[in-house]
């Protein structure tokens, strides 16, 4: 079981860690009590971040207390509240305020490696014009609703038919690259898919993502049953909507990875069904139920813009 996080925090024992002066941490955050966990991890990891943002779109009072814990041990913090919704528009909240060359990104219920943000500066400052990101392995004893578990090290320069390796949560760029790609997306007909059309987005813009086995966290999986398929039933209608605002410019690629998508979502049901899989079953019946009504709202709002 996972210690209490306020808990954690307090026998928070930590001398101060080599610090990247190039790199900014980001975490958006509801204020879930899960929170002090991940920052307990970003205090123990084997560096430190110029900053730690924590852009808060919670009202949980307990968030500057653990920041403030992290300033007493000598880690640079900003706590910025923030009264809009959607990790797209806390993201791109974050990114405003980076002054360092670098952001990493990762979310309020991961847990960082202990050379994680090391590994991390090692391979922008390798590749600066490109995107990094790393596994984001299953942790806890409900079923996970997203994780990227590859061990093999990748370069995509381009976009794939299947979907494209690249994990929101774990997730590092150049502020130039940023520029060069744009901002998340904050339409509300892609709130759970903000970082897959963001990836698709860089790839078609020339930015390459790499793909490191070495830089991972663990995705601590706190969602019952009831709350997976709230959770699988959004990402279907959110990636539709994705999918729905790209066919409305004309790409037609994507009408190619939505049938390959559907094909997809079939298949997972039917093997749900088969091999008593429930989750396998929910997740692909939530596609093949929420793709379409999300493309439809994509293509709708598209015609807006």
């Amino acid at each position: 079981m996972m210690q209490s996080p306020l808990k954690t925090l307090d026998k928070i024992n930590i001398e101060p860690r080599p610090v990247l002066n190039d790199i900014t941490v980001v975490i958006p955050t509801l204020g879930r009590p899960i929170l002090a966990e991940s920052l307990y991890w970003i205090a123990a990891n084997s560096a430190w971040p110029a900053d730690l943002i924590v852009v808060d779109q919670g009202a949980n009072p307990e968030v500057a207390v653990w920041l403030k814990m992290l300033r007493s041990i000598g880690l640079r913090t900003q706590h910025i509240p923030s009264s809009q919704r959607g990790k797209a528009a806390a993201l791109n909240c974050g990114i405003k305020c980076v002054t360092t060359r670098f952001i990493v990104v990762t979310d309020d219920d991961c847990f960082v490696g202990v050379d994680w943000l090391k590994n991390m500066a090692t391979h922008l400052r390798q590749a600066p014009d490109a995107i990094i990101t790393g596994p984001a392995e299953p942790e806890g004893d409900e079923v996970t609703v997203a994780a990227v578990t590859s061990h093999t090290k990748a370069i995509y320069r381009r976009p794939r038919l299947k979907f494209d390796t690249f994990c929101g949560s774990n997730m590092g760029v150049a502020i130039t690259a940023i520029k060069q790609i744009g901002l998340f997306d904050e339409d509300p007909v892609l709130v759970a898919a903000e970082d897959c059309e963001w990836s698709y987005r860089a790839l078609r813009t020339g930015v390459p993502i790499i793909y490191v086995p070495e830089i991972a966290v663990r995705h601590y999986s706190w969602r019952d049953k009831s709350k997976r398929v709230v959770r699988y039933k959004n990402y279907a209608q959110s990636h539709g909507g994705f999918y729905g605002k790209y066919l409305r410019k004309g790409d037609w690629f994507i009408g190619l990875r939505i049938i390959i998508h559907h094909l997809r979502a079939l298949r997972r049901w039917l093997y749900g069904l088969i091999t008593g899989n429930q989750d396998s079953a929910l997740y692909g019946r939530a596609y093949l139920m929420g793709l379409l009504p999300g493309i439809i709202a994509g293509l709708r709002q598209g015609r807006k813009l």
